[in-house]
């Protein structure tokens, strides 16, 4: 790292703030501070809500991942384009959650299951959620202090002061800085800009990496045995993580988890209106695509640096990032920092200092997104219930301010106690399903199926809870002894535990979660005492209807009544769910977005 590449990450970090210090007078409500005002057009939405999901802690999880298996997990993951489109051309839960107006999650819940249930959803969600989190800032900040080679420790004022925590306290305060500054309206624009920085600097990145890596290096590399299974999709019997289970169950959960996972909980309620949460859901698709392929050459890249004949002899580049590595003595964490002890390595000056002030816009366009949810929650959903007197408007901001400070100490306290187990992609998935398990059935029977009833989902919820919990402990559990068990016909608790342990991945242990929680919730509804919900209600429909603001290009829709030709052609959009609100540019981006998977 150069003086010009710390200049360009200030330079970035003094944009950010000032944008977030500019929002702060349009968050004087709470309905600003929660949802924008509901202000959120699509672009906005689809740009932001991108950054916000793609954090450093998700580029480790597919560094990790790719190192592994490569091309392979591009080729199952091809298995989510179908899907992915169906969801967003039914609008599939966002769509019919919208229509509810509510400004959180719990808030559906209590309208749907009663206040009992919002009260065990918000406190479920609010503490997995913070576990989820708790190993953030421990991922970026040890992400960084490799990538920028810091020293263990710096000396201030005379105190000697470890590089850890306090690099992990100076990236929670300017997260913090964001999301207090103007709730959800300054995480929007602050994730806008880094979500647009981030995509030019990976594209400058591939192209770098294609230039001086090549590919007839990284094909040399990719085509020993060892390797095979980072080429052929059918080669990966020898691979116990990222099997053929783990992308097919991947399948599963996107259907499932629409909502269930609060953490960018601001960004679902955003909208201007329903038909805008829809089509910020069809363009979304797009964004991601230059993320996956800069989460797949770098970790093949790293392994080139790594393995290819041109980097490991005497003094090579492979050579000196292969000791720094086999100094960490830790394997997990080992596994975690290769590709960031590896990125000097690989990127020049200027493009290394763009690609740090990238990677540090994701750190925070994520924490201050979770922050915002996270700390929301716990004001919404765990707090004020208990309260029988509303608090003012002024009260309730310093509440939901004092609620955000309080998640941020605590995920800085559990990162600094967490030790790295397992794959990051397995943990976050076993600790979500602590509450999506359950939470997946209620939310989509919720919406969808009027027999759905408070019985079932408080079954569904309990479920989900209790067997995500016993998994995230026994995964952080040293190896249970057996050996002292006695023999029978069948296996003692102790082995089934040791077989967990051993077997199981956290993937595989959120399917089975899933499972017993959906089957509690249809089981309980059909056989419990019969429960009809009014769905009219709920989605504002029908008797219950009221207007939406007009959207820019209502202009566009026909008002004259259709003739014959014209309402086949519209049955015929109907079942790609492209509906009458549709405007003809609605119309291109939808058909274009079923074409491009459809081709592939």
């Amino acid at each position: 790292m150069l003086t010009i590449d710390w200049l360009i990450i200030l330079a970035v970090l003094l944009v950010l703030t000032v944008a977030a210090v500019r929002t702060r007078r349009h968050a004087s409500s709470v309905a600003g501070f929660l949802a924008a005002e509901r202000c959120g057009g699509r672009y906005l939405i689809t740009v932001a809500n991108n950054a916000a999901m793609v954090g450093v802690i998700s580029l480790v999880w597919f560094f990790e991942q790719n190192f592994d298996v490569g091309f392979t997990t591009m080729w199952w993951q091809l298995m989510e384009g179908p899907a992915l489109v169906v969801m967003a051309l039914s609008g599939w839960v966002y769509y019919r959650y919208r229509q509810t107006r509510a400004l959180t999650l719990a808030q559906f819940l209590e309208a749907r299951y009663g206040r009992g249930f919002r009260v065990l959803a918000g406190m479920v969600a609010f503490a997995a959620g913070l576990i989820n989190f708790g190993i953030f800032p421990a991922v970026g900040a040890r992400f960084f202090i490799a990538m920028w080679d810091l020293p263990e420790a710096v000396t201030v004022a005379g105190l000697t002061v470890g590089m850890f925590p306090l690099l992990m306290a100076g990236l929670l305060g300017i997260s913090l800085l964001f999301v207090l500054a103007g709730g959800q309206i300054a995480v929007m624009v602050t994730d806008f800009l880094q979500g647009s920085l981030g995509q030019i600097v990976f594209a400058a990145v591939i192209g770098w990496i294609l230039w001086t890596i090549g590919w007839d290096r990284m094909a040399h590399v990719l085509s020993q045995p060892h390797t095979e299974q980072l080429v052929h999709p059918f080669r990966l019997q020898d691979e116990t993580r990222f099997d053929v289970w783990y992308y097919l169950i991947g399948v599963l959960i996107l259907f499932y988890t629409p909502l269930g996972w609060q953490g960018t909980a601001g960004y679902y309620t955003c909208a201007i209106d329903a038909h805008e949460a829809k089509m910020a859901n069809i363009l979304n698709g797009w964004r991601p695509r230059v993320l996956l392929l800069i989460t797949l050459l770098l970790p093949l890249a790293v392994r080139t640096l790594l393995e290819h004949p041109d980097f490991t002899g005497p003094g090579g580049a492979g050579t000196m990032v292969a000791a720094e590595l086999a100094a960490i003595d830790a394997e997990q964490l080992r596994v975690q920092l290769r590709v960031p002890t590896a990125l000097p390595a690989l990127l020049p000056p200027v493009l290394l200092g763009l690609m740090s002030a990238a990677l540090l816009g994701a750190f925070i366009s994520t924490h201050d997104t979770y922050l915002h949810s996270w700390g929301s929650m716990f004001v919404q959903d765990v707090v004020l219930p208990w309260r029988r007197r509303p608090l003012s408007p002024r009260a309730h901001l310093l509440a939901l301010r004092l609620g955000i400070v309080a998640v941020a100490v605590f995920i800085f306290f559990f990162s600094l106690l967490y030790t790295p187990t397992q794959y990051v992609s397995m943990f976050l998935a076993l600790t979500g399903s602590i509450f999506v398990g359950g939470a997946g059935a209620a939310i989509i029977g919720g919406l969808y199926w009027r027999r759905g009833s408070p019985a079932a989902a408080w079954t569904a919820m309990l479920i989900g809870m209790g067997f995500s919990t016993a998994s995230v402990v026994l995964k952080q559990l040293p190896p249970i002894d057996v050996s002292a068990g006695s023999p029978g016909l069948l296996p003692s608790p102790a082995a089934i535990a040791r077989w967990i342990q051993d077997e199981l991945t956290g993937q595989e242990l959120t399917f089975v979660s899933i499972l017993c929680s959906v089957s509690g919730y249809v089981l309980v509804s059909l056989l419990g005492p019969r429960h009809e919900h009014d769905m009219d209600r709920l989605l504002h429909r029908g008797r219950f209807a009221a207007e939406e603001p007009a959207r820019a290009g209502d202009e566009d829709v026909a008002a004259a009544p259709p003739t014959p030709a014209a309402s086949r052609r519209r049955r015929c959009a109907a079942l790609i769910g492209i509906g009458e609100e549709f405007t003809r540019g609605d119309v291109v981006a939808t058909l274009l977005t079923v074409a491009w998977p459809a081709l592939w």
